[in-house]
């Protein structure tokens, strides 16, 4: 019986090539479309689950108000584990960095990638080992562990190992050990890791273990008996602990965050870059449910549009004696092997489609074929697919009275109708929710590059102040004055674009001591405003016409509110920052400092007088002529270090590089979703052109025009898409104000959006009909009726 059933299958397939490849395509199409978001949002769900100790591996995060920072202070954690049984180990880590790293003459290298590491970090973290020892590989001071590329990009096809890494110029370091390059699904991404003793040489926290400044990464591995339950009474005994070792009532919240809920889960400030989003992997992963739903109502309009032709073929097997169940199996076999079928196509799809997908998602993932898992998730997608799709379609052909088809009365309820309109109705929700969601992406990434962000970021480059700059300040800044080309610059301690420096020791006059604000700060030169063409709301800025500068400030407008000032009497005031009593000289207008995400927090401004960045500003038409004379001054004040250098708007477009990659993928499967509720939609079309070919003869012969006819045909699906319209804009509202929300600066949510977006999604549709029914208007009368 099963092959006879298969034959019949194959044969249809074959005879009805059109229609079979029709459905082949929309299905693999959205097969393709799920394995590929499937795909991303394995990986995103991944991260950090490969390490052996991932379940009892804790990191140590801290909040004051609102501020959530990822770090915590350098002795915190090792005083904790002296109190506290349930912590088994405690590591750390610094905030990354970069360094000039040599191993020989020309092989030199601006490392970015670089973090000072506890000995034990190799040992809690399972970051796979390809040579040394990974519980003494951080033990000496002058040792450096490196990854398998940077290895060979430092020594070629020579042994590493023993070698010596020279670090600015300056400190040698011996390799020992070589890991396997980083995976891609850990939070905790570098090349290189130096041991926390050599830092402990010349950083005053980690000499002295203190508990004040918040520098440091700590990661805590917990007793293997620690529940998520008992999680909140351990954060309470650190709580306690803290503020016993203060002195003082701190408001100073600390929490335990699981490391795998770090990529996805991380809302904070100072933490490392190329976090995920929850959000986002929701997102896709109903995307994907949706595109395979809307796939399988294709292939149920499709296979109803020719049940007509199969509707004999039924009667005569139930007149020979063919139960029901029987025809239910024929037909859910038909479909199944068509979903195997698109199966293979799909696998084709995303085997061509993967690097270009890897691009856009900026991803490393693959397919495994060859892995059990993999091949079964895949076959099971295919057999679900294959199930959900065919099981209308079996149903309803199953289902037809003998006696009637056979006599040529073959008549669907209006169940049927209502059903399948229903499907074409999810699917352009679908699609429109989707195209809906694509267009508010896209308008918010361009409000991001073009709001204001209260400072002109055009033509701004920076270089970093590495090795002899350092001793050269003087000669530097005499140096760039000369020549027109450099001469608009500063040197400021950090780029404006994402600070991490913030402090709660400031005070003022009439400040609530119960208070504990974090201040972010800058250590600006006096070229600051200007250069960045800021406005100042009141006073002055820094000026070298005053020598008392260096212990007055400069304050933002959120700071000036903060304090209880205006404008009239903010210039004047005192305020200690930490140790440093001064007075506010001026009040800067807001600018943006953070990524759009978070508004705009109190910053203080202090006069630079020990380094960090220098600014650059190149006149229009001069960029390249500015980047060599940099490139010349730079050289000869630091010939031992590459020049290099950033342009400041490339940075603040890394700030928005996630919400740019799910701009891309979203506008992707839209377009997809479209197209295959498209598929469908012709083949309703085809459907009940066919259900009306008679009357449409009829119609002929009395008089109706092409036009009334392809009308009349196009009417009740313009209603389906009405509909679906009506639907879908009150569902993409809720998601795109809830994905607002996430910015503290958005654009406002706006109707024509949704009217543009249902309008494209209309024309689309009747292009589609279109086709059906002009093809139907113009066929002649006699070829109509022949049968009467």
């Amino acid at each position: 019986m099963f092959k006879n059933y298969f034959k019949i299958a194959l044969r249809n397939i074959v005879r009805h090539k059109i229609y079979s490849s029709l459905n082949i395509a929309g299905l693999a199409i959205g097969m393709a479309c799920c394995i590929l978001i499937l795909l991303w949002v394995q990986h995103e769900l991944s991260y950090d689950r490969f390490h052996a100790n991932a379940n009892q591996l804790y990191r140590l995060t801290a909040n004051a108000g609102d501020f959530k920072a990822a770090v915590s202070p350098a002795g915190m954690g090792e005083g904790l584990q002296s109190q506290l049984p349930e912590i088994r180990a405690v590591v750390r880590l610094s905030k990354p960095f970069s360094g000039l790293f040599e191993a020989g003459a020309g092989r030199k290298f601006e490392e970015k990638n670089v973090f000072f590491a506890d000995s034990n970090f190799l040992q809690e973290f399972s970051f796979p080992f390809l040579q040394g020892n990974a519980a003494t590989a951080l033990q000496r001071p002058n040792g450096i562990v490196i990854t398998e590329t940077l290895a060979r990009k430092y020594f070629g096809q020579e042994e590493a190992m023993g070698k010596t890494i020279r670090l600015n110029n300056h400190d040698p370091f011996m390799v020992t050990g070589i890991l396997a390059n980083i995976p891609s699904n850990s939070h905790l991404q570098f090349d290189i890791l130096l041991p926390m003793s050599f830092l402990a040489k010349t950083d005053e926290d980690l000499k002295r273990k203190r508990w004040g400044s918040f520098n440091f990464y700590t990661y805590l591995r917990l007793d293997k008996k620690t529940t998520t339950a008992s999680l909140p009474g351990l954060t309470a005994k650190i709580q306690a602990i803290w503020h016993k070792s203060q002195g003082k009532e701190a408001k100073i919240d600390f929490h335990l965050q699981a490391l795998t809920d770090i990529h996805l889960h991380s809302d904070m400030q100072i933490d490392v870059p190329g976090h995920g989003n929850m959000q986002y992997v929701r997102i896709f992963f109903l995307a994907a449910i949706f595109i395979i739903a809307v796939a399988c109502i294709n292939f149920m309009n499709l296979a109803t549009a020719r049940s007509a032709n199969r509707a004999k073929e039924v009667g005569l097997r139930k007149v020979v004696g063919a139960a029901r169940y029987q025809l239910v199996l024929q037909f859910l076999g038909e479909s199944i092997l068509l979903s195997f079928f698109s199966l293979c196509v799909a696998i084709l799809i995303v085997w061509i489609a993967l690097p270009g997908f890897n691009g856009l998602a900026d991803k490393n993932l693959s397919l495994h074929l060859l892995e059990g898992k993999p091949i079964a998730g895949l076959l099971a997608i295919a057999l679900l697919t294959g199930l959900v799709a065919g099981s209308y379609p079996a149903l309803l052909l199953s289902g037809f009275a003998p006696v009637k088809v056979l006599k040529g009365k073959l008549r669907l309820g209006k169940g049927n109708l209502l059903f399948r309109n229903g499907l074409v109705v999810t699917q352009f929700v679908v699609a429109i929710v989707l195209l809906v969601g694509t267009a508010f992406v896209y308008r918010q990434l361009q409000f991001i590059k073009n709001k204001n962000l209260g400072f002109d970021k055009s033509n701004l480059l920076y270089i970093p102040m590495n090795g002899e700059i350092w001793s050269k300040q003087k000669a530097l800044k005499s140096t760039l004055q000369q020549s027109p080309l450099t001469s608009d610059f500063s040197v400021i301690s950090e780029l404006p674009t994402a600070l991490t420096s913030g402090t709660i020791d400031v005070t003022w006059e009439g400040k609530d001591p119960k208070s504990q604000v974090v201040i972010p700060s800058m250590d600006v030169d006096e070229n600051f405003i200007d250069l960045f063409k800021m406005k100042m709301v009141a006073g002055r800025h820094f000026t070298t016409t005053f020598n008392g500068d260096s212990s007055n400030y400069v304050i933002n407008e959120t700071a000036m509110r903060l304090m209880n000032l205006n404008a009239g009497n903010a210039v004047g005031k005192p305020l200690s920052f930490g140790d440093r009593k001064g007075m506010i000289i001026g009040v800067v207008k807001d600018f943006n400092y953070k990524p759009l995400q978070y508004a705009i927090e109190p910053l203080v401004l202090r006069l630079n007088r020990w380094g960090g960045i220098v600014m650059v500003r190149t006149a229009p038409g001069n960029t390249e002529a500015t980047i060599k004379a940099l490139d010349k001054v730079y050289t000869s004040l630091n010939p031992a270090y590459p020049f290099s250098y950033t342009f400041l708007d490339k940075d603040l477009d890394n700030l928005y590089h996630s919400e740019q990659k799910m701009g891309s993928i979203f506008n992707l499967f839209a377009i997809l979703a479209i197209f295959i509720s498209c598929l469908g939609l012709y083949g309703l079309s085809a459907f009940m052109a066919e259900q009306r070919t008679k009357e449409i003869g009829v119609r002929k012969v009395l008089g109706a025009s092409v036009t009334g006819i392809v009308y009349l045909l196009s009417t009740s699906f313009t209603k389906l898409i009405l509909i679906a319209i009506a639907i879908a804009i009150p569902l993409s509202w809720y998601g795109i104000h809830q994905w607002l929300e996430g910015f503290a600066y958005h654009i406002p949510v706006n109707w024509i959006v949704f009217v543009v977006a249902s309008l494209v999604v209309l024309v689309i549709a009747w292009l589609t009909v279109s086709y059906e029914s002009v093809k139907a208007a113009i066929t002649r009368p006699v070829v109509s009726l022949k049968s009467e």
